[in-house]
């Protein structure tokens, strides 16, 4: 009978210890993950906060502080809709410029970080992260760095685990998450941050002190001990209570090295399922000792109470089921809301650059009839010459034919340089910066739109700036620039009693604005602020683009495109550029 009873033990034991290990690894799969979920929900805010024009220019020498207060609040903002725990914009030298913890004790703002390595690793390779302690909160969490375009330095976000770690303390499970080195990083129990799976030697924690990444903590190794000849199963102790038996199982966070482990006591379920195996086995064998007219009466009492046992251990096993098949769906439903999130940001960008491709031969397209129309004139003063000048052939008037074919020269001339600028607005951008003849910039742009101009009787009241003139910049790109400018402009003052355009040339010490003026219906306060997004347009036909390269070009040519009202009404968009003394000079010297 005592043998008995311990083999029903064993047996209910390695059943008991087999369902918790089924819930360990369903639950395992569930906290990996919320976890994975947690970390993917900030993992594309550094990359879109580094396309951020404005944040660019708080990393550049000499930052307006305006600029940058204006860039904090914003970081703030981002901070609190996200739930980051802080974002912060570091220089190339390491020094924070902006932070969204501005104003409070603990701001990151001028604090050097040239040393953690998630901040080398950006800077090196384009993106970085690391877990670690942070040197001025004292907090520990995971930062995610990700370098500027133009290398002027990094925007990084940091994620505190906190609320994870609520969590798991308010469902009463023991969940920890260790780096591949074995330290603890993020823990349902505080006591266990920071300390190890394995022993780690002298020489790597004196690595580990000086990079900071966890302050002082001393990494002492868990209280976790295994189990003899029991694969899983660690005795939790070394404090004040007594160890406990528990089930260990993990699993790896995917997209890092890091790997999720739970604790899943088994002490009371196991103790309750070997008694009553052994129970079961002791009844059994103690009614066989009994007698044939014994058993047959208790046989029944058994039967029932084994058929009890069994229904309570199948509901439990249709519960495990059941919740095991809810995180596999939850699971697939992540993935498919994964997957077709990939396919739309995919063709999102496809048809931006459809979009923008399209934007672009609609405006070639309106320059070419415009083109066509300049042609024509010429063409027609050609044909009128070339007949002329053969009838003063036929009687003998040379020198009046003579003029009349240096006239066609001259008119050839300017089909040339019409279809030059067509051809140097088609054309790609060189990405040069040097000086150019600001007058030639406004003569090449006028002869793409003065014949539109002319047709729809608008006046067009241009400035001619002086010869010696120059800006810095790409001139075919800059010409894009100022006809878009001057298209707009005629678009807006369709149709009213008397259209007027004018461009205006304003020179200062070190900057030479030119602006583009109307008196159309203008742009309402609340849009002024849109109109250089893309696709943003307040025109039934357009496509949103044209402002939005145009700034884009001017911004590339080291210059600024603003916006503002034009009193009593219309619009005036002004293009700043860097004077070039280098061409005035040799403008002078010819001279």
């Amino acid at each position: 009978m005592l043998a008995a009873a311990w083999a029903g033990g064993r047996a209910a034991e390695r059943s008991a210890l087999a369902d918790l290990g089924a819930a360990a690894h369903a639950t395992l799969a569930l906290q990996v993950g919320a976890l994975r979920a947690e970390m993917q929900r900030q993992t594309a805010l550094p990359l879109a906060l580094a396309a951020d024009p404005e944040i660019a220019g708080v990393l550049r020498a000499g930052a307006d502080e305006a600029l940058v207060a204006r860039v904090n609040g914003r970081l703030a903002e981002v901070a609190a809709a996200t739930g980051a725990a802080v974002i912060y914009a570091v220089r190339a030298d390491g020094i924070t410029v902006a932070a969204s913890n501005v104003g409070t004790p603990r701001s990151f703002l001028g604090q050097d970080y040239g040393f953690r390595p998630y901040f080398r690793s950006a800077m090196a390779q384009g993106a970085g992260s690391q877990f670690a302690l942070g040197t001025v909160s004292g907090r520990p969490g995971f930062y995610l760095a990700r370098r500027l375009g133009d290398a002027s330095g990094v925007v990084v976000v940091k994620i505190e685990f906190d609320a994870v770690e609520a969590g798991w303390r308010e469902a009463e499970e023991s969940v920890f998450v260790a780096d591949a080195r074995g330290i603890v990083l993020v823990a349902s129990d505080p006591a266990w941050r920071f300390r190890t799976l394995r022993p780690i030697g002298p020489a790597e924690r004196d690595r580990i002190r000086e990079s900071l990444d966890f302050g002082g903590a001393p990494l002492d190794p868990l209280p976790l001990h295994p189990v003899e000849g029991q694969e899983g199963l660690v005795r939790v102790g070394g404090g004040p209570l007594p160890a406990r038996a528990a089930l260990l199982r993990d699993a790896a966070v995917p997209g890092t090295e890091w790997r999720l482990y739970t604790l899943t006591p088994v002490g009371a379920a196991v103790e309750r399922e070997w008694r009553q195996g052994a129970i079961i086995a002791l009844l059994a064998t103690g009614l066989a000792a009994l007698g044939l007219a014994t058993l047959l009466g208790r046989r029944a009492r058994t039967r029932a109470r084994l058929r009890e046992e069994a229904a309570r251990r199948e509901e439990l096993e249709a519960r495990v089921a059941e919740r095991t098949q809810a995180l596999s769906e939850a699971n697939g439903r992540l993935r498919a809301e994964a997957e077709e999130r990939r396919r739309a940001e995919a063709e999102r960008e496809r048809l931006g650059r459809e979009l923008a491709q399209a934007g672009r031969l609609a405006a070639l397209g309106q320059f070419a009839a415009s083109m066509a129309h300049e042609i024509n004139q010429p063409l027609a003063a050609i044909r009128s010459y070339a007949d002329n000048t053969a009838i003063l052939v036929r009687r003998g008037r040379v020198e009046d034919a003579a003029e009349n074919v240096t006239a066609i020269g001259r008119l050839t001339d300017r089909i040339g340089a019409l279809t030059r600028q067509l051809k140097g607005f088609a054309r790609r951008a060189s990405g040069r910066r040097e000086p150019v003849a600001l007058a030639e910039i406004v003569r090449n742009s006028l002869e793409l739109v003065e014949g539109r101009a002319a047709a729809s009787g608008i006046a067009l009241d241009v400035a001619r700036p002086p010869a010696g003139l120059a800006v810095l910049g790409d001139g075919p790109r800059l010409e894009q620039v100022l006809v878009n400018l001057i298209q707009n402009a005629l678009d807006a003052v369709a149709g009213r009693a008397e259209p007027r355009v004018a461009v205006v040339i304003l020179e200062e010490e070190a900057r030479i604005a030119v602006e583009v003026r109307d008196n159309g219906t203008g742009i309402e306060e609340a849009q002024r602020a849109q109109v250089f997004d893309a696709f943003f347009t307040t025109k039934s036909d357009g496509l949103g683009l044209g402002l939005a390269i145009a700034r884009g070009i001017v911004e590339d040519c080291g210059g600024t495109l603003t916006l503002r009202g034009n009193e009593p009404a219309g619009t005036i968009f002004r293009m700043e550029l860097a004077r070039a003394p280098a061409l005035e000079r040799r403008a002078e010297s010819a001279a």
